[in-house]
């Protein structure tokens, strides 16, 4: 008798993945935006954001998630990776960059995914591709 490896097959609890353009947080103030963000991360969604936060901002969302692990059942957390397009630039391409973010309000260069914990393990980057590795 002949026994099979059988493999244990687990599923992973259901998510999604939502785009956020700069537009839709352009005119709100960094509480609203913080508000905006924990309420898409908590309904279990992976957010790609299109641009990326204010420093302190980002800061912000940290130190509030960090707060909310034990007040928010099964909250675990949330991995954060922001994307910048990190080239050699001429000083034209930086003034022209540079203008552009200023009349749009943020670097529009530059990608933030966020995840849940309880679904995203790890976000890996590098210059090529993104690796966003799930949990089970």
């Amino acid at each position: 008798m002949v026994k099979k490896n059988k493999k244990k097959v687990s599923h992973i609890k259901g998510f999604a993945i939502q785009f956020l353009p700069y537009s839709d947080i352009r005119d709100l103030n960094g509480d609203e935006r913080i508000r905006k963000i924990l309420g898409i991360i908590l309904g279990n969604n992976i957010l790609i954001l299109q641009g990326k936060l204010k420093p302190e901002e980002e800061s912000r969302l940290i130190g509030d998630t960090m707060a909310m692990i034990a007040h928010v059942k099964e909250f675990k957390g949330i991995e954060l990776a922001v994307i910048d397009g990190e080239e050699e630039e001429g000083f034209f391409s930086k003034m022209k960059k540079g203008l552009v973010n200023a009349l749009s309000g943020g670097d529009l260069g530059a990608i933030t995914i966020i995840g849940p914990a309880s679904v995203v393990k790890d976000i890996k980057r590098n210059p090529k591709k993104i690796e966003l590795l799930l949990n089970q």
